[in-house]
């Protein structure tokens, strides 16, 4: 966590909440090391914070897999597709989109390198973020049917908000290089 904590320090004062739930909401969570860190990387991934992504790796330690750090990636990527197109059909509303297949490629979803409900999990928590009500809905069932609890959920999200954060905050406290 060393990693995470020197990068949040540098964190103006006006973010200091954000600051204290980085490291927080990672250690106090239901959800299993690989869980806390899979949601946390595919939402630095997804909010584009190479810096917050580089310090999730190293306080991660031996507990990130290659495979896991593979689905956080994998998972950042298909919601930019996913909740992007599902959100349009959902707020549209009209039934001829939804009788037109989708023909996007999502087979990562299906086979993923690590866990199936861990994936379907970061999944959720990058949908969150990106505000997919139609695809927070659908991974939401899948993880519970497949034996998360709400607990999880919620501590899934609670992660995926101050990670969203952090990044916004990175983004407004770093210089833009050239």
């Amino acid at each position: 966590m060393e990693a995470l904590q020197q990068l949040a320090a540098a964190f103006p004062e006006s973010t200091k909440d954000i600051r204290m739930n980085l490291t927080s909401v990672l250690q106090q969570s239901s959800l299993s090391p690989a869980q806390k860190l899979g949601v946390a990387l595919a939402v630095a991934h997804a909010a584009r914070s190479p810096a917050l992504v580089a310090a999730l790796a190293a306080a991660a330690g031996d507990v990130l897999t290659a495979a896991v750090a593979a689905d956080a990636q994998a998972a950042a990527a298909l919601m930019a597709m996913n909740n992007v197109y599902y959100r349009f059909r959902h707020m549209v509303g009209k039934p001829e989109y939804e009788q037109i297949p989708p023909r996007l490629r999502m087979q990562r979803l299906a086979a993923p390198a690590s866990d199936k409900i861990d994936f379907e999990l970061f999944a959720l928590a990058v949908s969150a973020v990106n505000g997919c009500a139609t695809c927070v809905q659908a991974h939401e069932r899948v993880v519970t049917e497949g034996g998360l609890s709400t607990a999880h959920v919620n501590d899934a999200v609670r992660i995926a908000a101050v990670v969203n954060a952090a990044a916004t905050t990175l983004a407004m406290t770093l210089p833009v290089s050239a």
